[in-house]
């Protein structure tokens, strides 16, 4: 499940793949209303029945259009985007794009409002299993993409971007399979259509698994939230950023779920 918050709308979009709907599982998405402490919904809109390995939404507040990434599981697992128009309490999307013509997983999507682009992460299956990024451009109902960038070049099966809207920089948190499977962080610039990166840095110094990164507004720092598994016992556990430059630095890590 992803969900994202359309702005010029005023709804929240969740993307989820519906098992109870049949093979090949559909890619749906659904626009939702908040009213006081109450959520209302209008009808799914299906974005391709393709057994979606991963998805991930992002807004694009300059274009005021939603892109959803996914594996397409049904075209060999190729990295694919649409582009989703809000109208009232429905959404509706334009052509696929594949931006990887290759397997494709754990997508995850940042907006870079500094350059108005949409910031793409992935697994890259055929380059064994390599970070990728690659930047798109909306346009009305479509989006384009540059060339793809290897940020990890290791097996990188865990990933998720932020974008730090004081740094102006997008920050990717993953877990590098080269390295122990070490928590890793690496900071990204965009200019036009392609991306470049400063050095990564170990945040956590052991396994970690599933990663999010969030950006605090109010903080003005990107959180790390993941799964440490080199404890043996799978906490829960989150860290502070600080964005210098193209580079990144960590506070201490607090747990904040002592059980798996």
């Amino acid at each position: 499940i992803s969900v994202v918050f359309d702005s010029t709308n005023n709804k929240v979009i969740i993307a989820y793949r519906d098992v109870a709907a049949g093979t090949p599982f559909p890619l749906k998405c659904i626009v939702g209303t908040v009213s006081g402490t109450s959520i209302s919904f209008g009808s799914a809109t299906t974005v391709k029945d393709c057994n979606p390995t991963g998805m991930s939404l992002a807004y694009d507040s300059n274009a005021g259009k939603v892109v959803v990434a996914f594996g397409d599981g049904t075209n060999s697992g190729y990295g694919t985007a649409a582009v989703g128009t809000v109208s009232g309490t429905s959404i509706s999307f334009g052509s696929l794009v594949v931006f990887a013509t290759n397997e494709t997983y754990y997508a995850s999507l940042a907006y870079d409002s500094n350059a108005q682009k949409i910031v793409a992460v992935y697994q890259n299956s055929t380059s064994s299993g390599h970070g990728t990024a690659i930047v798109g451009t909306v346009s009305g109902t479509s989006i384009s993409f540059g060339s793809a960038v290897v940020y990890n070049s290791a097996e990188t099966n865990v990933q998720a971007i932020a974008y730090d809207a004081s740094a102006q920089k997008v920050v990717i948190a993953y877990r590098n399979n080269g390295n122990s499977s070490y928590g890793t962080a690496i900071v990204g610039t965009v200019s036009g259509t392609s991306i470049s990166f400063g050095s990564a840095v170990v945040f956590e110094s052991s396994t970690i698994n599933d990663v999010v990164v969030v950006y605090d507004a109010n903080a003005q720092k990107p959180v790390v939230l993941y799964q440490n598994a080199g404890t043996g016992s799978y906490e829960g556990t989150a860290i502070l950023g600080t964005i210098s430059g193209t580079s990144i630095s960590f506070g201490s890590s607090t747990e904040f779920e002592s059980d798996t």
